[in-house]
C-alpha cells in the first residue's frame, strides 16, 4: 500500500468495502484491506466466474489498446473510471506501440488518487501520463481538464471500462457517455465493457455484493449496453463476450461481461 497523507487516509475507510479495491482483490492486487476481501470472497462463492472477469476485462483492453494504437492510429487516450493501477495499464500499452501517445485517467477515487503519482511517473519522454480528479457524472469538468493534455481536435479514444453500472439509470448513463464523445473528433472511438444479466449466477453475485456491503453494482442486458454506441460504427466483431473480442487465441469462453469498440464517423 502506497503511503497515505492523513487527509487522504480518513476518507478511505479501510473497514468499509471498496469498489476499487474489491476488484483489485480479484485481479489478484494487494491494493485491498480485511473488508474487501471478504466481500470479493462472498461474491466469488456465488459467483466463482468474477475473478475470471476481472481478469479479462484486462486482456480486454489491452487488445482494445492495442487496436487502436497500432490499426487505427489513434494517439489520445480517456480512460474514464480507471480503478486502480495494476499490470499493463492504458498508457503503458499505447506507449509501447506509439511512443508519442497521450493518456489522461479519470477517477474520482482517493485511493486511485494517491497512486496517479506513480503513473504519472512511468511514461515515455515523448508521450504524456495525466490524472483528473473528477466522477463521471461530471462530464463538463472531465472535458475541461482532459483538454488541458488532449488535443479535441483529433481521434480520441473515450474508454469506459466496466464502471458504468454504477450509475442505475440507462438514459443517465447514456447522457455521459454521449456528452464527453460530444467534442471528440471524428474518427475518434468509444471503447466499453460492462456487467452484462446474461446468467443467473452473475446476478446472485451482485446481490451478494450489496449483502456484503459493496456499492450496488447495475448488470444490464446486451441490448442495453448496445444502446451506449448508437451513432457509431462497431469495429468488428462489434458488442460480444469480451473474451470473444479479437481473441488472441482460440480460447473464447462465454463471460457475463459484453464490451465493443465503436468509431464515430
Amino acid at each position: 500500500m502506497a503511503d497515505l497523507d492523513p487527509e487522504l487516509a480518513a476518507r478511505l475507510q479501510f473497514e468499509v468495502p471498496h469498489a476499487a479495491r474489491i476488484w483489485n482483490y480479484w485481479m489478484g492486487g494487494k491494493d485491498n484491506f480485511q473488508a474487501d476481501r471478504a466481500a470479493g470472497a462472498a461474491v466469488a462463492e456465488v459467483y466463482p466466474e468474477i475473478v475470471v472477469m476481472a481478469r479479462q476485462s484486462r486482456r480486454f483492453l489491452i487488445r482494445a489498446v492495442r487496436y487502436l494504437a497500432a490499426e487505427a492510429g489513434v494517439r489520445q487516450f480517456l480512460d474514464v473510471g480507471t480503478g486502480l493501477p495494476t499490470m499493463q495499464n492504458t498508457h503503458e500499452v499505447a506507449q509501447q506501440i506509439a511512443p508519442e501517445s497521450r493518456i489522461v485517467y479519470v477517477d474520482n477515487d482517493p485511493m486511485v488518487l494517491v497512486h496517479a503519482r506513480a503513473l504519472l511517473a512511468s511514461t515515455t519522454s515523448e508521450g504524456l501520463t495525466n490524472y483528473v480528479h473528477a466522477d463521471y457524472h461530471d462530464p463538463e469538468r472531465i472535458l475541461a481538464k482532459a483538454a488541458e493534455a488532449l488535443d479535441f481536435r483529433k481521434p480520441v479514444a473515450v474508454m469506459f471500462m466496466g464502471v458504468l453500472g454504477y450509475e442505475p439509470d440507462l438514459d443517465v448513463v447514456r447522457s455521459i457517455v454521449g456528452r464527453i464523445l460530444e467534442p471528440a473528433a471524428s474518427g475518434s472511438h468509444l471503447v466499453l465493457w460492462d456487467g452484462s444479466d446474461t446468467s443467473p449466477a452473475v446476478v446472485d453475485g451482485a446481490d451478494k455484493l450489496v449483502e456484503s456491503g459493496g456499492a450496488p453494482y447495475i448488470l444490464r442486458s446486451p441490448e442495453q449496453l448496445a444502446s451506449c454506441f448508437e451513432g457509431l460504427t462497431m469495429v468488428e466483431p462489434g458488442l460480444v463476450p469480451i473474451t470473444r473480442w479479437r481473441p488472441d487465441d482460440s480460447e473464447t469462453e462465454h463471460i457475463d461481461a459484453y464490451g465493443a469498440v465503436a468509431r464515430k464517423p
